[in-house]
């Protein structure tokens, strides 16, 4: 009987980390999952069950990630109800291992079905109302950790992106102006970071996690699937249960901030990053996007809408 290599196809590098740990012990088919663009994600059958293996690299330290924190993050996320349980972690391989959930990964046309934004906010909501994580999470403080890093580096920066540097300020301030209290979020709800199981949705990757405001959460998910303002009103009102115009404007000049400092992301990744994709094709169309409301005439008004506030 011909014998099947479960490793089949996988780089020897990563075939060695993924045998490394227990819980992967026996597997019999291995593939890698597509989407991933910070680390290599793998799908791992094994006679107790299919768990989804993520090996990170040390490099990534560079980008605010912490290995030890998003493990933690993790098993929080799990108790909520929002994520995978967590089966293992390995540091020493730079690997984390957690269950496989069935059901349909997302794509930006899911997001911006209507009909999707109130379950998006049910999902949220559960996060959110769980166990606070061991870290906080402020786009401010990464976007300065990013750019001064992009800067000493000599690495790329967009044309005028300096010159937005006191809006994103005037930002800053008027958020602390009234801040909402922290709840545990995710903070990278990209579109495929939802799993679909056919009843409700899940929550996975836990990289950037920390406890932030939850217009943070709304604001970011408007502006990774590119969301028509009209939707924004829909997912901010499903989550709050009314779209008062504070916290629209809120959600909105967050999403802001994050294409903002997102597209410094881009630029680190796309000098050091190992794997084949266009990472400073991606930051590019998040800064045309910002660059596209610092001046537009209703900044302005977003920021008196916080201001002004009760």
């Amino acid at each position: 009987m011909r014998l099947v290599d479960a490793y089949a196809g996988v780089p020897s590098a990563d075939t060695d980390r993924i045998r490394q740990l227990p819980s992967a012990r026996g597997a019999t088919a291995v593939s890698e999952l597509a989407g991933g663009i910070t680390n290599r994600n793998y799908k791992v059958v094994t006679p107790s069950g299919i768990i989804v293996v993520r090996l990170s690299d040390a490099e990534s330290s560079v980008l605010a990630i912490d290995r030890d924190n998003e493990h933690l993050n993790s098993i929080s996320a799990a108790k909520s109800g929002a994520g995978a349980p967590v089966i293992e972690y390995l540091p020493a391989v730079g690997a984390l291992a957690v269950g496989w959930i069935e059901g349909r990964t997302f794509g930006g046309a899911d997001v911006r079905e209507p009909a999707n934004l109130p379950r998006i906010a049910e999902a949220c909501r559960l996060l959110h109302a769980g166990p606070r994580f061991v870290s906080d999470f402020n786009m401010f403080d990464i976007q300065a950790r990013y750019l001064s890093l992009v800067q000493a580096k000599g690495y790329r920066l967009p044309e005028r992106y300096l010159e937005f540097m006191p809006k994103f300020e005037l930002v800053r301030q008027a958020m602390a102006r009234h801040p909402e209290p922290t709840v545990p979020c995710n903070n990278d709800l990209l579109a495929g970071n939802f799993i679909d199981d056919g009843e409700r949705l899940w929550l996975i990757d836990y990289e950037y996690s920390g406890n932030n405001e939850a217009s943070f959460e709304l604001g970011n998910i408007w502006s990774e699937s590119t969301l028509p303002d009209e939707l924004l009103e829909v997912l901010v009102s499903s989550y709050w249960g009314g779209a008062p115009a504070s916290k629209v404007a809120r959600a909105r000049l967050w999403g802001l901030a994050s294409k903002y400092g997102w597209t410094l992301w881009a630029s680190i990744q796309a000098a050091i990053s190992p794997i084949a994709f266009d990472y400073w094709g991606w930051g590019l169309e998040k800064y045309e996007r910002a660059v596209a409301e610092f001046d537009s005439p209703g900044f302005d008004r977003l920021l008196a809408s916080l201001i002004y506030s009760d």
